[in-house]
Formats: structure tokens, C-alpha cells, sequence
């Protein structure tokens, strides 16, 4: 059964039809929704819904859970299944999933589904992802409802007991979370490079020679700033390694907890390798585009007129070229490396992978 008309309804209703389900929706306004719906699912009332399932998902918002008190004794022994996020993280002092077990104790409430997708939800587990958070305090429920998720194509986690359930709400409402410390790092090391190489490829030659060399700032600024910014947070990957290796060595023993500062860092080694492999990846796109300036072919055209007027044929220093061709041939190799570090710290690559071919890797 699902209680609700809503987006997140419907396609909780397509995916239970597809999955082989029998499906039965409560409305209020049943007439009205039921071209909504697959053809192969019950549009009904609310009360009439409750009747006909077992498993009932309540895909209504808080606000309107006491709407359904009225439902109480037709509701009594079912699985609710609670599927319902917040807008705020905490806003609330109790869980939706808890408030919504106080208010029908003779229900077992499970927690689920609400880390899903509408979107994945109808396009079955293919798309997005695949798990589904599941905690209660009921056993018997909780394992209902994973074996529904399971036939939809999910793969169910059990989070324990009910207490879980705050967490598991405020888990969509998160913004990257693991990743704003990296993510300010590297904005603070861009700042410092790129205010360094500001002052001196462009206010140093303005204030010693008088000259305008404002155009640099969009490109061959930035990108010498971003191989700096690449090098020095690849760095930061192996650094706390090395940090933890020494304390283990200096305490004589590999049980002894980090300090919290080494902890965080060694943590976050991940994000800031792919933060690294992002910056690298933009200097080689600015390097490429370097010729394609304008400036770069105002430059060509004025050393062509200098040469011209000085009658040389030829200013073909061998030096100077293999210099550029090895240092651009060394610069793909090195970022094709840093391409499989990269690829090989994601999760569905680095899973296929035995502990002895990742530290090979590394």
C-alpha cells in the first residue's frame, strides 16, 4: 500500500509494479489521481488502502501524519514504512519516523526508502544509487521491508534501531560533507599561489618597467597557479601517512589512537587526491589553449616582424625545442599517472581491487 499521491508516490508505485508487486494507492482524491498511476495499481481512499495492505508506505509529509489518526484502528498490526525527509537538518527534536511511531504504537515503523530518488526510483537501481537505509525496532519488519527492497533491485542497509532514524533523515540534507575541509584547503592554497604569481607576472613589471601586462590574469596566471595548487595537495595525500608512520614508530606500537588533527587529515587523503587530479587536469586544458590566445598571436606576429627586420631566416634553437617537446611529454605521462591514482580511489574501482594491486598502484 502507499499513502499519498505525490511525485515520490508514484514512482514508488511504478517500481512496486514492476518489481511484481500488488499495488493499492490511498487519496483523498482518488478520481482525480488515478491517471497518475500505472494501470496495474489500485486508486482508492485512504481508509480503503489501509484495508487492503500489509505493508503500507506513508509517502505524505509530517505535517500531515495526524491526518491519518483516524485510520488508527483499520491500521493496527501493519508495517508502516516511513519515507519522509525534512527540509532542515534537526529540525525537529524527534525523527519523522519516530514521531510517526508514537503516534501509532500498535504499528511497527520502519525507516526507508528516503535516501532514494524519485528519479531512481523509476528508473529502477540502475541509476543513482543502489542502497537503501533501514532501521527500526522491529525485526520482523525491518526484514519485510529489506526483502521488498531487495526484489525492487536495491540493496537494503540495516542501521540498527529506531534512534538511527534522525541520522539517516539528515543524510539527504547534507552538502558534501567530506569534502568542504578539502575543498577550503585548496581555495586557500589557490589564493596564496595565484596572489603570488599576481604580484609577480603582473604588478612587479607594471611598477619596475611601466608595463601593462594585465591580459596574463584569466589564463597564464591560472594556470601557474593550479600545477602549484595540484603538486602541493597531492602532497597533502601522502604526507599524513608518512606523519602516522613516525608516531607509530615513536610511541612502538600501531594501537595507539592519532591525534584527532592526524585523524581528520588521513581521513580526507581521498578528496584531496581528486581535488589534486582536478587541478592538474584544468592546467593541462589552460596549457593546450595557450597558442589559441590572442595576445600569444600578437606575440608571434611581433617576433616575425623583428626577425624579418633583422634578416635572420631562422630562430631555430635546437635547445629550446626538445626542452618543450620532452617537458610536454613528461606532463601527459605524469597526468595519465595521476589519472589512474585518481580512478583507482574511487569506490567501485578500488572494491575490485586486492590490497596488493592498490598498494602496487600507489
Amino acid at each position: 500500500g502507499v499513502l499519498g499521491s505525490g511525485d515520490f508516490a508514484r514512482s514508488l508505485a511504478v517500481r512496486l509494479v514492476c518489481s511484481g508487486f500488488r499495488v493499492v494507492v490511498g487519496s483523498r482524491n482518488p478520481k482525480r489521481k488515478a491517471s497518475l498511476f500505472p494501470a496495474a495499481a489500485e486508486v482508492t481512499f485512504q481508509a480503503e488502502a489501509a484495508k487492503k495492505a500489509d505493508v503500507i508506505f506513508v509517502a505524505i509529509f509530517r505535517e500531515h501524519y495526524s491526518t491519518l489518526c483516524d485510520l488508527a484502528d483499520v491500521l493496527v498490526g501493519k508495517i508502516l514504512v516511513d519515507v519522509s525527509n525534512n527540509t532542515e537538518i534537526n529540525h525537529h527534536k524527534e525523527s519523522n519516523a519516530e514521531y510517526l511511531a508514537s503516534l501509532f504504537p500498535a504499528c511497527a515503523v520502519v525507516k526507508a526508502f528516503n535516501v532514494v530518488s524519485a528519479w531512481t526510483l523509476q528508473s529502477g537501481a540502475r541509476d543513482g544509487n543502489k542502497q537503501v537505509l533501514i532501521c527500526s525496532n522491529n525485526q520482523e519488519a525491518k526484514r519485510t521491508v529489506a526483502e521488498i527492497a531487495q526484489v525492487m533491485g536495491f540493496t537494503p542497509v540495516d542501521m540498527g534501531c529506531m534512534s538511527s532514524a534522525c541520522e539517516i533523515e539528515n543524510i539527504p540534507l547534507r552538502l558534501l560533507p567530506a569534502w568542504k575541509i578539502p575543498i577550503f584547503l585548496a581555495l586557500g592554497l589557490f589564493l596564496c599561489f595565484f596572489t603570488y604569481n599576481l604580484i609577480r607576472q603582473v604588478i612587479h613589471p607594471y611598477i619596475r618597467e611601466q608595463k601593462n601586462k594585465l591580459y596574463k590574469i584569466p589564463i597564464e596566471v591560472v594556470n601557474t597557479t593550479l600545477p602549484c595548487v595540484s603538486y602541493v595537495m597531492l602532497s597533502l595525500v601522502y604526507l599524513p601517512g608518512v606523519l602516522a608512520a613516525c608516531s607509530q614508530l615513536y610511541y612502538g606500537t600501531k594501537y595507539r589512537r592519532f591525534p584527532d588533527w592526524l585523524d581528520q587529515w588521513l581521513q580526507h587523503r581521498k578528496q584531496i587526491g581528486l581535488l589534486s587530479f582536478f587541478c592538474a587536469a584544468l592546467h593541462a586544458v589552460y596549457s593546450l589553449c595557450l597558442p589559441l590566445r590572442r595576445s600569444h598571436r600578437y606575440l608571434l606576429i611581433e617576433t616575425a616582424v623583428k626577425q624579418a627586420v633583422e634578416k635572420k631566416m631562422t630562430i631555430w634553437v635546437e635547445e629550446e625545442v626538445w626542452r618543450m617537446e620532452i617537458y610536454i611529454s613528461v606532463g601527459i605521462i605524469a597526468l595519465g599517472l595521476l589519472s589512474l591514482l585518481a580512478i583507482t580511489s574511487l569506490p567501485s574501482i578500488a572494491n575490485s581491487l586486492n590490497w596488493r594491486e592498490f598498494s602496487f598502484i600507489q
